[in-house]
């Protein structure tokens, strides 16, 4: 069984074709996907989904929190959830992101998002 068919991921992104787009890569690479527009939305569902297991998020959100401060939340109250941050406008570091967590940079190509998402479940 490969690890993809074993992972919910919620990805959370504002910009709803964006979104869209990240929904038909994870798909279509053999993910689950759950998907919020904001963090508040995420937090939500994260309580109410228990077999998520990637958080996907976009950094510039407009909400109560942007996405390294829903991380940083995800991180506190589920240690275990794996951690993916993308933004077209920010280039962190994966230092700065919770427990071993990864970034990706926007525009995401298939290849690129799919291996990232598999070296965060690897870690």
């Amino acid at each position: 069984m490969n690890i993809e068919n074993t992972v919910t991921v919620l990805i959370v992104e504002d910009e709803t074709l964006v979104r869209m787009h990240g929904v038909d890569l994870l798909e279509e690479a053999g993910f689950q996907v759950i998907e919020a527009a904001n963090a508040d939305d995420a937090l939500v569902l994260l309580r109410s989904h228990n077999e998520i297991g990637l958080l996907f998020s976009d950094i510039d959100m407009p909400g109560s929190m942007n996405g390294l401060e829903l991380a940083r939340a995800v991180h506190a109250e589920w240690p275990s959830m794996r951690l993916l941050l993308t933004s077209g406008h920010h280039n962190l570091t994966e230092s700065s992101i919770p427990d071993d967590g990864k970034f990706v940079g926007k525009p995401w190509t298939e290849g690129k998002l799919i291996a990232k998402v598999q070296a965060v479940l690897a870690a």
